[in-house]
């Protein structure tokens, strides 16, 4: 079983290098607080807050899953180059279009580097209504 990663809080950490490297690498999740039962609701996952990641031919953003607990609700796939390929940096990002069941839901996303494996974003709960 490969290794998950979790954000740290980089204002706790002292060395730039390793604030760069923690953030570039975890997801966060954006949406509002609440959502409305059986409507489309979006949510979008980006990786990297502050700092952005490497679009290298074997060092790339690969993958962006998001989670319902423990469901896996949708899955992006990305190919080196999506974001301008060798040198280029950025932050990859998807919305995700779901529909909402239940009284709430925690939201759960983890993104795949090629060359530092899975990174998982905090919990975020949304209520529905």
């Amino acid at each position: 079983m490969p290794k998950i990663n979790k954000y740290v809080d980089i204002d706790s950490v002292e060395r730039e290098a390793k604030k760069d490297y923690i953030d570039r690498h975890s997801p966060f999740i954006y949406c509002a607080d609440s959502a409305k039962s059986d409507e489309i609701f979006e949510v979008t996952v980006k990786v990297g807050k502050e700092y952005t990641h490497p679009d290298d031919f074997d060092h790339y953003i690969a993958s962006i899953s998001l989670y319902n607990g423990e469901t896996l609700l949708a899955k992006a796939d990305f190919m080196a180059g999506t974001l301008g390929g060798q040198g280029a940096k950025g932050q990859t990002e998807i919305t995700f279009r779901v529909k909402p069941k239940g009284k709430k839901m925690k939201f759960v996303a983890q993104s795949y580097c090629t060359k530092h494996g899975i990174w998982e974003s905090d919990p975020k709960i949304v209520e529905v209504i």
